[in-house]
């Protein structure tokens, strides 16, 4: 932690810290900031690690769960067709809750009200199966998030997080993703944070994580306390990011380093 402090420092005081938004002539997935053969693995079906997810949820689709004995082909039928475009626009607004909710959350909803069933568990290994098996389904398409009128104040609540400092190193997502983008921090790439590719496999996990372990992992980053997984301010955050990425291609499941 100390080094990357060190380096932090460094790095940050080379270039003056502002809150930039990044042209959209400028906007680049995550991907490009990758070595090729990790690009490589990624766009092979058969290497990318994320496709054993995919394969796993695509079993859970048909399988029947809960007191109600229904599987999410009952309601949703062939995901290929109902499941197009639906991880573009997500986090959306549940009219029911009165707020956003993410794929995680409404797969766990849809459990509850349709199926009768628990909720899995965030990061467990069949909620990660179900949300990458979606999420592929918009593989290539454009991200749509946030359209809807009822979500505008929950954006500028995530724009207002993505800006503000906190933890101990005083930093806020801005100061890495919009100042300093395509510079390194020890040794890894700083992105642009378009969250194109999620759930995603990262190499550092051996395994394949949601948006709100990533971000959880870079507020423990900045030294400051992370959010549980599901509060409402991981989604405000998971929201903007994905407006802010309109228009750019879904990529799930993505490999990154």
């Amino acid at each position: 932690m100390r080094q990357f402090r060190i380096i932090l420092t460094l790095l940050l005081a080379a270039c003056p810290l502002r809150a930039n938004d990044i042209p959209q002539d400028a906007r680049r997935s995550g991907s490009t900031f990758m070595a090729p053969e990790t690009r490589a693995m990624q766009d092979d079906d058969t290497a990318n690690p994320g496709m054993l997810w995919v394969q796993e949820g695509e079993a859970l689709w048909t399988r029947a769960d809960g007191a109600a004995g229904k599987t999410c082909a009952d309601c949703h039928g062939d995901a290929q067709a109902s499941m197009r475009g639906v991880a573009a626009r997500y986090p959306a607004f549940d009219r029911e809750l009165g707020r956003p909710v993410d794929l995680e959350a409404r797969i766990n909803l849809e459990r509850a009200r349709h199926q009768e069933a628990p909720a899995l568990p965030y990061e467990s290994r069949q909620l990660l199966a179900l949300t990458a098996f979606v999420a592929r389904q918009s593989q290539g398409m454009p991200i749509t998030a946030g359209q809807d009128p009822e979500l505008a104040p929950f954006v500028e609540g995530g724009h207002a997080l993505f800006t503000r400092r906190e933890g101990q190193l005083n930093l806020s997502c801005a100061n890495c993703h919009d100042d300093n983008w395509d510079k390194h921090l020890a040794g890894s790439a700083i992105t642009q944070a378009h969250p194109t590719g999620y759930p995603l496999y990262r190499l550092e996990w051996q395994s394949l994580g949601s948006l709100q372990r990533r971000l959880r992992g870079c507020i423990f980053g900045v030294r400051a306390q992370p959010y549980e997984f599901g509060a409402p301010e991981l989604v405000a955050l998971e929201l903007y990011l994905m407006t802010r990425a309109a228009g750019m291609a879904m990529e799930a499941p993505a490999v990154r380093p």
